[in-house]
């Protein structure tokens, strides 16, 4: 029953971003309520969910939003923020090399296969985190910005505090897994919030479905990326441990919104749950708690 559910939430949801995606406007994306019923009814008690507003903050909808979760690579949106703030300050440009240490490149998948001894440009560093999710140059940029990632993680919690972000603590760069690091949906919801705020232009890079480099192709993990109308970014994430987590920034008719759903058993219901979300709290659809 559980498995009927999830095809009625996905088929529901997905068909509806696809039909608007070929020649209708985002007005004509009308995916039913049963959606969202349904995509509720298959979570379970470590599903975690909410949605704000990105301009007010206010919270729109929310489930299990303060309880504990392993953020998995949703760590990484901090580790961008704290390597936005290095370019904004002028002590990075997008063209500064940064060295790859043997620490960096042992790190274990996903990764960019980056050399030890070699380097690895700012602004392809901030594409392969946000684009392809990298280990490997997450802990480049935590080792050049602070010279350790373990310093670099304590610098992530700090700013995290700063922000909001009360119920996080950061172990590293890339949000492999350990058992200290722990955060919310609310404080996941922040931090993307944050990032859209104090950097509009960097943070655009969410949005990327693919890019090249040395002549390889590479795609978003983000799958809704051009099936979701709206959507630009943000981060996926997974560990067995964590479950599949998204956060989401969908924009509508003039409307800004945070997506982050944690915790789900597979990809393909967390992005059905995520779409269903979108079409349920986006412009013409319903703002209100529940």
């Amino acid at each position: 029953m559980r498995a009927y559910l999830l095809v009625i939430a996905i088929a529901l949801s997905l068909a509806g971003c696809q039909s608007a995606g070929s020649g209708s406007s985002s007005n004509s994306l009308t995916v039913p309520s049963l959606a969202y019923a349904e995509a509720r009814a298959i979570s379970d008690s470590r599903y975690a969910g909410i949605i704000v507003d990105a301009k007010s903050g206010d919270v729109l909808y929310s489930e299990n939003a303060d309880s504990r979760r392993f953020p998995a690579s949703l760590a990484k949106m901090m580790t961008l923020y704290l390597l936005f703030e290095e370019i904004e300050a002028g002590r990075l440009s997008r063209s500064t090399p940064l060295a790859v240490s043997r620490n960096a490149a042992r790190q274990p998948p996903s990764k960019f296969g980056v050399k030890a001894g070699g380097t690895i440009s700012v602004a392809d560093s901030i594409k392969a985190i946000a684009v392809r999710s990298a280990n490997d140059v997450s802990v480049v940029v935590a080792e050049a910005i602070a010279g350790s990632e373990e310093a670099f993680a304590r610098r992530m919690t700090q700013k995290g505090r700063v922000l909001g972000l009360r119920s996080t603590t950061f172990k590293n760069a890339s949000g492999l897994p350990d058992r200290g690091m722990t955060t919310t949906a609310r404080d996941m919801a922040t931090l993307a919030r944050a990032l859209k705020r104090d950097f509009p232009r960097q943070s655009r890079v969410f949005s990327t479905k693919s890019f090249s480099r040395n002549g390889l192709r590479y795609s978003s993990t983000n799958r809704l990326l051009g099936k979701v109308p709206g959507m630009d970014g943000m981060k996926t994430g997974y560990t067995r441990a964590s479950g599949y987590n998204l956060a989401a920034s969908v924009r509508r008719r003039g409307r800004h919104i945070i997506i982050v759903v944690m915790g789900e058993k597979s990809g393909k219901a967390r992005d059905g749950h995520v779409a269903a979300l979108a079409a349920e709290y986006a412009p013409g659809g319903l703002f209100a708690y529940r």
